[in-house]
């Protein structure tokens, strides 16, 4: 197999209750989150830039998909400083976890929330 040039291509993050989750992001990343279905599938897609090839994902509503704190964790960009972020988590009905965390001075920082369907989340931020 070839390089690739990103380890992931598109995630999702599922909830039991799409317009509680909808509103818990919005909430902490301070925007209108599009909303798309696909079949009997319902999307909340979460900020990138995917014209100039960002990789995306988004919050998802559908038969099979559980909320989970154990398991994979994906990190979201946390912007220029995850602290933003992280402070709001509370105040959306979140749980922050790991506080934000320093991992070294070239790979920046990091810290956990629960959100308000149960899955834990990661956000990371060079600053």
């Amino acid at each position: 197999m070839e390089m690739p040039k990103h380890a992931v291509q598109w995630f999702e993050i599922p909830v039991r209750d799409f317009a509680r989750a909808r509103k818990f992001y919005e909430a902490i990343f301070d925007y209108q989150m599009p909303e798309m279905e696909m079949g009997p599938t319902r999307m909340g897609i979460l900020l990138h830039d995917q014209p100039g090839g960002g990789v995306g994902g988004a919050i998802v509503h559908s038969e099979g998909c559980e909320p989970s704190k154990q398991g994979t964790i994906v990190y979201l960009s946390g912007g220029n400083d995850l602290s933003v972020v992280l402070n709001r988590v509370a105040q959306a009905g979140g749980q922050v976890v790991v506080p934000k965390t320093a991992i070294t001075p070239e790979h920046g920082f990091f810290g956990h929330f629960l959100d308000t369907e149960g899955n834990r989340v990661g956000l990371h931020s060079m600053k």
